[in-house]
């Protein structure tokens, strides 16, 4: 389930886009990298908060960045490479992706 983030408000035939501002739950958040994660899972262990990216999936370093894009739009945060270098984990990458918003 994806939810509006933008919405265009009409009045008196002038439209404004508006930004909905609302906190995300960790567990969203963890739910939308897993799936972006499913397709890498490797045998039948699963994708966990301790699953290390990197070491624990099938994923090379171009599709971890093709996700980390398409994470960065679906929460609308901007994610700077010396941060993405030091995420492990898939908690570690929760927290990130939490903390920009609540900075934003």
């Amino acid at each position: 389930m994806r939810t509006a983030h933008e919405l265009t408000v009409e009045n008196d035939g002038i439209a404004d886009p508006l930004t909905l501002t609302r906190g995300v739950s960790r567990a969203e958040v963890i739910q939308e990298i897993c799936v972006h994660l499913a397709p890498y899972q490797a045998g039948e262990k699963p994708i966990t908060g301790e699953t290390v990216i990197a070491k624990d999936l099938t994923i090379d370093s171009l599709a971890i960045m093709d996700m980390v894009m398409e994470l960065e739009d679906r929460f609308d945060v901007s994610i700077p490479m010396s941060v993405i270098a030091e995420i492990h984990t898939v908690d570690q990458f929760a927290e990130t992706i939490r903390d920009l918003r609540v900075q934003a």
